[in-house]
């Protein structure tokens, strides 16, 4: 039986607070994957889809069509989503042209376990939980809905949460009314219809495990469900994603240039990158690469063998006088001109203020005066060249059968420039993630205690960083590169990604970048 499935997601997603404020509510990740992409894999492959669009609707239709360009979606646009007029049952009416044959009504944040039956008979979808006093709920006899409660409403006996999903095969009946509700069926949605369906026959109940992504606890739980042992370690940012479909990696940012730019330099580095297979306004996507992150799999003679690698890569380029003017602009704006930004951020974002405190009992003066004391003219000289721009083991993979390296998510410019960038600030970004290693990171293999005066923390490092950092330096010399040099960038880097991470790794942060700054200009 081929059918169709309506999913709104024209909500702004109040619930979830900051975690929709560059996204739509049907994209949060889960398992690195939107959550809308677990609601549409639990469908066979001939079911069609309605999407009611709304708040960020551009995304939600960006990621179908690039994520799913072999399946059928019908799109209504809803206006107004939010105020006045708005409400799920609006939603569900502007999708109602799409919706004449029997459907399946489908919340976007709702996610079952159970394969979901057909809509060949009228049913709904309830689950057992310990407290049901956030829920709409229902009560049940011989398998089938016997009364509707409201969230909040008095019942009397055991009753079970709707979970917002159900069958509809007398759709004549639900959207008439639907219609003759009103603003009380557009405040309800789907379950006014539902009612009316309950009321003139027989409406099935059907027990699923239920996993809830509306809120910040639920979707936490969700998220923990979901998760897979040995799954990519990716730090999550508010205004960016990267989200696993089928065979396919797609990358989400809210800034257009970003990924408009990100498109353009792929096929500057298409020889050491994977080819971009299509992108739209706020993604990209490429087919999944063979090969295991250099993260998980490194080892000494695997990190030589990167750098081999990295020697062709880092192709310097010789620029011509007003060339090289221009470059060494871009380099000034990139580590002192961000670098000033940043730091201000980061006091502002954590209620900070430089100082002459003590860093696990190691005096410090003022990060102000580290920062004059810098020979400006040197860092800004660079090394032009090819570039990645982002340059760490998380986005390094490595095939053990072609013994090759693939880079991946690859910096969008340097300073607006998508050409030429700084080679040394690739290799202050290998030694700032050989020192910091995201995965012992995000296993919380860290502290740190920031008092008035006095600044105390801890870092867990593997041996095999320690080992590569020397290694990194001895390679340097080797080739004379100047290892100072990359290691005041690598304290900049530092000082600059704290701001924009989370609480207390952003302190963890600012603390190494100032302390290191300190020791190579002592």
């Amino acid at each position: 039986m081929s059918y169709r499935v309506v999913i709104p997601t024209a909500g702004i997603g109040s619930r979830l607070g900051g975690l929709t404020k560059y996204i739509n509510k049907s994209l949060v990740s889960i398992a690195h994957r939107p959550a809308l992409s677990h609601s549409i894999d639990q469908f066979p492959a001939d079911c069609e889809f309605v999407i009611a669009l709304g708040y960020k609707g551009n995304l939600v239709r960006e990621f179908i069509e690039i994520a799913y360009p072999k399946r059928k979606f019908y799109f209504s646009e809803v206006n107004p989503f939010v105020g006045i007029g708005s409400g799920l049952g609006y939603s569900l009416m502007c999708c109602e042209s799409y919706l004449q044959e029997p459907f399946i009504f489908l919340s976007c944040d709702t996610l079952v376990k159970e394969t979901i039956p057909l809509p060949d008979h009228d049913w709904i979808g309830y689950s057992e939980v310990d407290d049901t006093s956030s829920y709409r709920t229902v009560s049940l006899k011989n398998k089938c809905v016997n009364q509707f409660f409201e969230k909040g409403e008095l019942c009397i006996g055991k009753t079970y949460p709707y979970v917002g999903l159900s069958g509809i095969k007398n759709y004549s009946e639900f959207w008439m009314a639907m219609h003759e509700g009103g603003d009380i069926a557009i405040d309800q949605g789907e379950a006014y219809g539902l009612r009316a369906l309950l009321n003139k026959g027989q409406l099935e109940a059907h027990c699923f495990t239920w996993f809830d992504t509306g809120t910040p606890s639920a979707l936490q739980n969700t998220r923990l469900k979901y998760s897979k042992l040995n799954q990519p370690n990716i730090l999550e940012k508010e205004n960016e994603a990267i989200w696993f479909v089928d065979n396919c990696v797609i990358k989400f940012s809210d800034d257009q240039s970003f990924i408009a730019n990100r498109v353009k330099r792929a096929s500057k580095l298409s020889e050491f990158t994977p080819r971009v297979l299509s992108s739209t306004p706020h993604m990209y996507t490429y087919e999944l690469v063979k090969g295991r992150v250099v993260a998980e799999a490194l080892t000494l003679p695997l990190f030589k063998k990167l750098l081999d690698t990295c020697k062709y890569f880092w192709k310097h380029e010789e620029l011509s006088d007003s060339a090289q003017i221009d470059f060494e602009e871009n380099c000034k704006q990139f580590y002192y001109d961000k670098t000033i930004r940043r730091i201000d951020l980061f006091y502002q974002t954590f209620g900070k203020k430089d100082g002459s405190e003590f860093i696990n009992d190691e005096p410090m003066p003022p990060l102000a005066s580290l920062l004059e004391k810098i020979d400006w003219d040197n860092i800004t000289r660079g090394l032009p060249g090819r570039f990645h721009g982002d340059f760490h083991f998380e986005n390094i993979l490595f095939d053990l059968d072609s013994e090759s390296f693939t880079f991946l998510d690859w910096r969008q410019d340097f300073a607006g420039d998508l050409d030429v960038g700084d080679i040394y600030y690739d290799l202050a970004k290998l030694l700032h993630g050989i020192i910091v290693s995201h995965e012992l990171i995000a296993e919380n293999y860290f502290s740190v205690e920031w008092d008035v005066e006095t600044i105390n923390y801890n870092l867990y490092r593997r041996q095999v960083h320690v080992e590569c950092e020397k290694y990194l330096e001895i390679w340097c010399h080797q080739n004379s590169l100047d290892f100072s040099k990359v290691r005041i960038l690598t304290a900049l880097i530092y000082l600059n990604i704290a701001a924009l991470h989370h609480h207390p790794y952003s302190l963890l942060l600012y603390t190494l970048g100032k302390q290191m700054l300190n020791h190579e200009l002592s």
